[in-house]
């Protein structure tokens, strides 16, 4: 499996270009799938279910099907976050692994960058090798990358494409 990252700070774009991102890689026949990191606690089971009751209880994971989709919910109860790496070899395999966050990962990654809201921020790609390429909404002197404009998904993707072959 090919794996890039998106990267950046909060509300730089990172989700909206991960979505296009995925909308354009299946549009030209890949499988994708993506991983998000989120540092704050995240809950996509809702309390009163039995699913949620079940984890309450004390279950170390709880696999939730329907006709439509499943979903395997690990608990840590404590124990260490798992990896990039191992989180990637718990999926199926795909074309292409989009991963949203994960700054400090090995994988090439695209950072976002909005000028409204970076001030303040130092960019990423000025001491990360793994940062291959910034997508930002300003033009941007004296970086080592290609900056591309944020909203060009589809030059984006090409560029990711390039990047992995």
């Amino acid at each position: 499996m090919k794996i890039y990252g998106i990267t950046g700070w909060k509300n730089c774009g990172k989700t909206g270009l991960t979505e296009r991102l995925v909308a354009e890689f299946t549009a030209r026949g890949l499988r994708v799938a993506t991983i998000k990191h989120a540092h704050m606690t995240a809950d996509i089971d809702q309390p009163g279910t039995d699913s949620y009751r079940h984890r309450l209880a004390g279950a170390g994971q709880v696999l939730l099907a329907t006709k439509d989709r499943w979903a395997l919910m690990s608990e840590l109860r404590g124990a260490t976050e798992p990896s990039v790496e191992d989180l990637i070899a718990r999926l199926d395999p795909h074309d292409l692994v989009l991963i949203e966050g994960y700054k400090s990962g090995p994988h090439p990654k695209v950072e976002c960058h909005r000028a409204a809201v970076g001030s303040g921020k130092p960019l990423i790609a000025r001491d990360n090798p793994t940062v291959h390429m910034v997508a930002s909404d300003a033009p941007i002197a004296g970086l080592d990358v290609p900056v591309l404009a944020l909203d060009d998904t589809t030059t984006i993707a090409d560029f990711i494409w390039a990047d992995l072959s």
